[in-house]
């Protein structure tokens, strides 16, 4: 089984909180299928740059309110 990237997210709480929006409507909204929907919010997949900024600007805020870095990532030292 793979392991799940680091990005966590809160699409299915903004989805909730924008009046129930259905996955299906966000995809529309986004130019994804539905499963890539699903997969996103399961943390199955992470979303290109582009579609992260779609989904922030569906819900009306900044990227970082809907996606996060996980912690204990390991990072490569600086030059």
């Amino acid at each position: 089984m793979a392991k799940p990237p680091p990005i966590t997210n809160r699409v299915r709480d903004l989805r909730e909180q924008a009046g129930g929006m259905s996955q299906a409507a966000l995809a529309d909204a986004i130019g994804v299928t539905r499963q890539t929907v699903i997969a996103i919010e399961q943390g199955r997949y992470s979303p290109s740059l582009e579609s992260a900024f779609r989904i922030s600007r569906v819900f009306g805020v900044g990227i970082e309110e809907v996606f996060g870095w996980q912690d204990g990532v390991r990072r490569a030292p600086p030059d």
